[in-house]
């Protein structure tokens, strides 16, 4: 959908700057009037231009959503599962520096003072499974 995306960007944009103008033009036209007449006279806005404001506003949100890319998991788990599963490859074939696979935290793991709770528990475990024995 990224075809459409832009085209319905460019009309959100279009029909929105159409939208202030017009908001803009009757301000300025009912304020003149205004000024001429011996009785203030406030005049609201015509309907078609709230109309036409709140469809540029939707059709500019719709086209931007179209537009964005694929959603990255929320999850830590999710997403460093990911990153271990493709610890094999430095980059996909397109190159961004987002597409970058392989744990982040790799350097920081490999310092002598990072002590993996989670390993030595289980080195542990098996250490006290042998005891029982």
């Amino acid at each position: 959908m990224a075809w459409l995306s832009r085209p319905l960007t460019l009309v959100g944009l279009v029909l929105l700057a159409h939208g202030c103008y017009s908001a803009h033009e009757h301000t300025v036209l009912s304020s003149t009037s205004a000024q001429h007449s011996t009785s203030p006279s406030t005049a609201a806005l015509p309907l078609d231009i709230y109309i036409e404001t709140a469809v540029a506003t939707f059709l500019l949100c719709v086209g931007l959503v179209l537009g964005s890319g694929t959603l990255k998991p929320i999850e830590w788990h999710t997403w460093a599962g990911k990153i271990e599963r493709e610890a094999d490859r430095s980059l996909s074939g397109s190159g961004d520096a987002d597409d970058a696979t392989g744990n982040p935290f790799s350097a920081l793991e490999a310092r002598s003072g990072f002590i993996n709770i989670h390993k030595l528990h289980g080195d542990f475990v098996k250490y006290s499974q042998q005891l029982g024995k």
